[in-house]
């Protein structure tokens, strides 16, 4: 699951668009028929409507009332995000991983590897497949018997040709390969319940997401972040919270599961905000701001595991944007 956070086209959003080796799209859900009831006396129309309307300041707005009102008591509950400092080498490297092992995260140090799980499933699957089928085919009477086992034995050098030269190309087969895997689904919703949850807790507005094989996404919104992301102007307080949500499914992920599989995506979106970011950072401080925000996002969701599997049902039910906040303040 390589997710991608990714920058939406201009003025009205940041949006980040989550991959796990999946396609770049996204696409709002329809509100379904609530399966969560909201408390008595709250009203959620306005909240609604803004949703509807893809307003991330209407939608601030609404929360930001909520909140006021006592009931969207986890709404931008986590404002403050501060990555702590660290200059000597030793300590980046070493203090980190152990903090995030202590944290639960399993094979801490193997979180930046790319996963090729998917990958290589497939390719054995293609070359296993049509070898065995090259060899059934080799009992044909006649010509039959020779060019059959040619033509599909070329199935496998022709894929392994493309997956060489152009892997891109592969990715919706794969990425239909992969939902095989007894544990895809379940992956799918812990990470994206991870950015879902953690972009909620430090107050950024979420307009939409996706479960959808190939449209995995969460959708997140703030114009004035936008605007400093574009202008490459983001400072360390807002580069800190946007790598909080970008490592939150990562960070998921890896809370429950030995390997990582959703986290190229995320990883280079990170990056790209990094590089979008002044000062700049050196390699040394992209790791720890890296590491760092992979345990924050972790605590977070570790300390809020109730409201994180909540969560997780309500989007796997296909539960609207406000349904699924309506699980988060309703767990809470």
């Amino acid at each position: 699951m390589n997710m991608i956070l990714h920058l939406s086209k201009p003025a009205t959003l940041t949006a980040f668009h989550h991959q796990c080796k999946y396609k770049n799209s996204f696409k709002l859900p329809q509100i379904k028929a609530s399966s969560f009831s909201a408390a008595p006396g709250v009203d959620l129309n306005t909240l609604q409507s803004a949703v509807a309307k893809k307003d991330s300041n209407a939608v601030k707005e609404a929360l930001d009332q909520l909140s006021e009102e006592g009931w969207a008591k986890k709404w931008s509950s986590q404002p403050y995000v501060s990555r702590r400092r660290l200059t000597l080498e030793f300590i980046v490297n070493q203090t980190s991983l152990r903090e995030l092992t202590s944290l639960g995260i399993k094979n801490a140090e193997n979180l930046a590897i790319p996963s090729v799980r998917n990958d290589a499933a497939f390719l054995f699957t293609v070359v296993g497949t049509t070898g065995f089928l090259g060899v059934l085919a080799g009992q044909l009477p006649g010509d039959w018997g020779f060019f059959v086992p040619y033509l599909i034995g070329s199935i496998s050098l022709i894929v392994l040709a493309v997956g060489s030269i152009s892997p891109g190309l592969l990715q919706a087969a794969i990425q239909g390969f992969s939902s095989f895997f007894p544990d895809y689904q379940e992956r799918v919703a812990r990470h994206e319940a991870g950015h879902f949850l953690i972009a909620y807790l430090l107050g950024l507005p979420i307009l939409g997401y996706s479960l959808d094989i190939g449209k995995e996404n969460v959708n997140l919104i703030d114009e004035r972040l936008e605007k400093l992301i574009y202008s490459g102007q983001l400072d360390a307080k807002e580069l800190d919270r946007l790598a909080v949500v970008a490592m939150a499914g990562l960070a998921a992920e890896g809370l429950q599961y030995d390997k990582v599989i959703g986290q190229s995506a995320d990883l280079f979106t990170l990056q790209r905000f990094i590089n979008r970011s002044k000062p700049q950072l050196s390699k040394d401080q992209q790791q720890n701001l890296t590491r760092w925000a992979v345990l924050f996002a972790g605590s977070l969701i570790k300390n809020n595991k109730a409201i994180h599997e909540a969560l997780m049902e309500a989007m796997t039910k296909k539960a609207s944007v406000v349904e699924c906040i309506e699980a988060i303040e309703n767990a809470a």
